[in-house]
């Protein structure tokens, strides 16, 4: 990947944009005393970059016609798409500390009818890339040129309605389509790898005819590179696959399939919390 494309002031931009996303997502779930931070912070940089450069929103206006469009198919990891919302000014921060209570703004489940800036109410597991799906096409048919993202589990390419999307995608070319899996390696029984087998992903992309781009999820240029290929293609739909380690930012969460979902005990969440302010 050729770092020169972007500056370095973007970058530590962007670096301390998902440092604080990492911290609001370990300080809602505690709060709430539930959650899934593991998958959420696998994500952050991911989100990061499509909220803090990549989409064009108008945080004023959510129902903006003409803006790009997220879906978080894997709704559970919910607090990272809250935290980027409120950071981009959706909604006000304070709102972060309601979650998944009653009357919040801001469930369990991203819910489109509820939350400012959430374009698809998410969480049952593969149904996503079929939204996705319908609204690059309304936008084909509508002759508008915004563009879909679409952030996949790698646990949820299990669910045969995702193949369904991919090949459905791919027969109608939708170059305005990109999809992110999220490849951490870890779903909620345990390793994907155990649970059901996906490998070999990248060939099964392939095979139902999309283009697939393989990155480290975590690294910024490859990243906003990766997704900046994926706008310029033509005539077929874009997988990126990112590798990336579930509860990343926080020591004790990496790689650990307990944390999928659940949240810190107070000390678990001030071991946390002095780790990501960088405190001894």
């Amino acid at each position: 990947m050729r770092k020169g494309q972007y500056s370095q002031k973007l970058i530590s931009n962007l670096e301390k944009k998902a440092l604080r996303i990492r911290q609001l997502i370990i300080e809602m779930v505690y709060r709430a005393g539930s959650g899934h931070p593991g998958g959420s912070l696998s994500a952050v940089e991911i989100v990061t970059a499509l909220y803090f450069h990549i989409m064009r929103i108008r945080p004023k206006e959510p129902h903006w016609e003409d803006r790009d469009r997220f879906i978080l198919s894997k709704g559970h990891a919910c607090p990272v798409l809250y935290a980027a919302l409120a950071e981009r000014g959706f909604f006000n921060i304070k709102e972060l500390y309601t979650l998944r209570r009653i009357n919040s703004i801001l469930q369990g489940h991203p819910d489109m009818k509820k939350t400012p800036g959430v374009d698809m109410t998410s969480g049952s597991l593969g149904h996503g890339l079929s939204v996705g799906v319908g609204m690059a096409l309304a936008a084909k048919l509508d002759n508008k040129d915004y563009h879909v993202y679409v952030l996949l589990g790698d646990g949820e390419l299990q669910e045969g309605l995702i193949w369904e999307a991919a090949m459905s995608a791919a027969h109608y070319k939708l170059d305005n389509l990109t999809a992110i899996v999220d490849y951490n390696g870890l779903q909620v029984d345990g390793k994907v790898s155990d649970i059901m087998e996906i490998a070999p992903v990248a060939e099964k992309w392939k095979s139902f005819g999309w283009k697939v781009l393989k990155i480290d999820g975590h690294n910024f240029y490859q990243i906003l590179e990766s997704i900046e290929e994926a706008k310029s293609s033509r005539n077929v739909p874009v997988v990126i696959i990112a590798h990336t380690v579930k509860g990343k930012g926080v020591s004790f969460m990496e790689n650990v399939v307990d944390w999928h979902g659940k949240a810190p005990t107070k000390e678990e969440y001030k071991l946390a919390m002095r780790e990501l302010y960088g405190k001894k």
